[in-house]
């Protein structure tokens, strides 16, 4: 009796310390954004960096040093040189933060005047030149973006899709509908569209997976249990009283993630394979070239189809490894693009659509951290 007390006693303490595993300061910005009390620029700003980008590195850096203007850079330390060699994926990333900050600015009557690259940019790589110059100037006739509701709302869904629940052609059309920049959206949920893109994104992400350079640049990125997630708010995160429990019991690290034989490798490839497994439609776009304006369109357009998606209560989440530029990925890369912009252009997002429960959002870093 007295060492089953004991026993009971301790795994009391233990569930108690599970439980405030919730990384709460690093979610903060989702809960602050918006304070009434902020200045025009740096309310829409705290909106802006609640966009989707890739690995959740948030590579924007923003100058408030003109008054009325926001002068945005990329931050070169938060590039992604193997799987994203170009930093195109990172330019559209941006693109979705430029398109929050002006859909968070329409609420109070700003319209934003986007200058892009004003300095020039480069084909190869983004560089220390402004990505965009965007001056907020006051429109009494602007009127709220609707989408703007579903800012704090919106989750790139990385889980399992019900394979029981189809994405209704109304809702492929709504998505399709939503964008602004010039991209052109495709989409489809027909079974055999469907069935070829699971393969081919299947193939794609399980390519990277194994791709020695490729994993571990996801691996470096991995953020596991509180601690580590507060401490770097980006990358991915692996947070909650479960990857808690199991780094503290020693069944977790990065170690074990790169070692290929090990149980943590298999279970979490196969937990990343089954979500292209599950998509129930894609949705993509493409653009003629492949410029960084285009890029940054894509952004764009892509964060509007993210909002438009959540406000229907549809599940999205990029595939971007068939659409990567690393030498490894070239036969998938063009097999997608013949299939889905076979008279040329650029894919330059492509994603799976369908239905599961409610993820909690990603962690950030403070706006404060992102103010030259």
């Amino acid at each position: 009796m007295l060492g089953g007390g004991v026993v009971l006693a301790a795994a009391g303490a233990s569930t108690a310390f599970l439980l405030t595993r919730r990384p709460d300061r690093a979610l903060a910005p989702w809960t602050v954004a918006g304070m009434p009390d902020q200045e025009p620029r740096r309310r829409a700003l705290s909106y802006a960096i609640l966009a989707p980008n890739p690995h959740n590195r948030q590579p924007w850096l923003v100058d408030l040093g003109v008054k009325d203007q926001v002068t945005l850079y990329v931050d070169t330390t938060r590039l992604l040189p193997e799987t994203d060699p170009h930093n195109r994926q990172i330019t559209i990333g941006l693109g979705c933060f430029i398109e929050q900050m002006a859909i968070a600015a329409s609420i109070q009557n700003y319209r934003l005047d986007v200058s892009l690259f004003p300095e020039g940019s480069d084909a190869q790589a983004l560089d220390a030149r402004p990505v965009a110059v965007v001056r907020f100037e006051r429109d009494p006739t602007i009127g709220a973006d609707p989408l703007f509701a579903q800012i704090l709302r919106r989750r790139s869904l990385k889980e399992p899709f019900d394979l029981t629940k189809p994405v209704p052609w109304e809702v492929l059309g709504a998505l399709g509908a939503s964008v602004r920049h010039g991209t052109l959206a495709g989409s489809s949920n027909d079974p055999s569209v469907v069935a070829t893109l699971r393969e081919m994104t299947h193939a794609a992400l399980d390519l990277e997976i194994n791709t020695q350079r490729t994993y571990r640049e996801s691996v470096d990125l991995l953020r596991i249990g509180k601690a580590e997630i507060e401490a770097s708010p980006d990358g991915i995160d692996l947070g909650g009283p479960l990857f808690d429990g199991l780094a503290a019991l020693g069944q977790l690290s990065r170690e074990q993630a790169l070692d290929t034989t090990s149980t943590a490798f298999a279970q979490g490839r196969a937990a990343l394979l089954a979500n292209t497994d599950t998509a129930m439609a894609h949705i993509w776009l493409t653009t003629s070239g492949n410029s960084r304006v285009e890029q940054i369109a894509a952004g764009r357009d892509w964060a509007r189809i993210n909002l438009t998606a959540t406000a229907l209560g549809t599940g999205l989440q990029p595939l971007s490894q068939a659409l990567q530029e690393f030498p490894e990925m070239d036969e998938h890369y063009r097999q997608v693009h013949k299939m889905l912009s076979p008279e040329g252009g650029t894919v330059q997002m492509l994603g799976r659509l369908g239905y599961a429960g409610t993820v909690e959002p990603s962690p950030r870093w403070p706006l404060d951290a992102k103010i030259i």
